[in-house]
């Protein structure tokens, strides 16, 4: 569907967390704190990171920078 892809982190516990958020994180591949995996940025994976939007870090995956990086590099080299 789409060739694009993002690079999701999971940075809180899964402890404690109801079990179809876990079941997210786990459908995305993460297993433990820090594990970091790259997914395809499909519909489905897109819900799978909404659900758990608060336990995870998503960032672009294919060496595209966020247009927040953009502005801060263009800023900084004038």
């Amino acid at each position: 569907m789409s060739d694009k892809s993002v690079k999701v982190t999971l940075i809180k516990s899964m402890a404690g967390q109801l079990a179809n958020i876990r079941a997210s994180a786990r459908g995305l591949g993460l297993r433990r704190i820090g594990h970091t995996v790259v997914v395809a940025d499909t519909p489905a994976n897109r819900g799978m990171m909404f659900a758990a939007s608060h336990m995870l870090r998503v960032e672009p995956a294919d060496g595209e920078k966020s247009a927040a990086n953009k502005r801060a590099q263009s800023q900084g080299s004038r």
